[in-house]
């Protein structure tokens, strides 16, 4: 990560506001409500407007990909530091129902899943952890279930 954009994500609260004024979700109306301080959990909300809104007045599904899209790629790569590569690899959504209001997504990086993922590297090799997020509706409802698969190598020791 170059070093202005890290200084912006010094510290979870600073991640939480670049991220909340980060055009695509300011555009799709996206909103980061938390970022634990060690960066082992997130909640990002969107409310319905009529820009972010489709032609059957549902949420456009694009908007909610938009939501869960970075969230576990910069969570891992701040819990892991700079000894590490990170990437999105795949993704994919599935829509379960029409979402409508605001709609949340949570994310959970465990310390568990943390070891897991520093063992399968240890020796340099890449590793594709996958997680599922769903994103629900107010009365907790799943709207849509995504799942991404992230890439993720320890860097050589230089």
């Amino acid at each position: 990560m170059n070093s202005t954009i890290r200084r912006w994500f010094a510290s979870a609260g600073a991640m939480r506001r670049v991220l909340s004024t980060f055009a695509p979700y300011l555009g799709a109306g996206i909103k980061v409500t938390h970022i634990a301080d060690d960066f082992s959990s997130a909640t990002v909300e969107m409310r319905q407007h009529w820009y972010n809104t489709n032609y059957v007045g549902t949420h456009f599904g694009g908007s909610l990909y938009s939501m869960v899209d970075p969230m576990y790629m910069l969570l891992l790569m701040r819990r892991l530091g700079n000894d590490y590569i990170v990437w999105d690899k795949s993704a994919s959504i599935d829509f379960i129902r029409p979402g409508k209001g605001v709609v949340k997504a949570r994310f959970e990086l465990t310390d568990a899943r943390l070891e897991e993922i520093r063992e399968a590297t240890a020796d340099g090799d890449k590793y594709l952890p996958e997680w599922y997020v769903d994103v629900v509706d107010e009365a907790g409802t799943v709207v849509a279930r995504v799942h991404k698969v992230l890439y993720v190598r320890r860097k050589p020791a230089e």
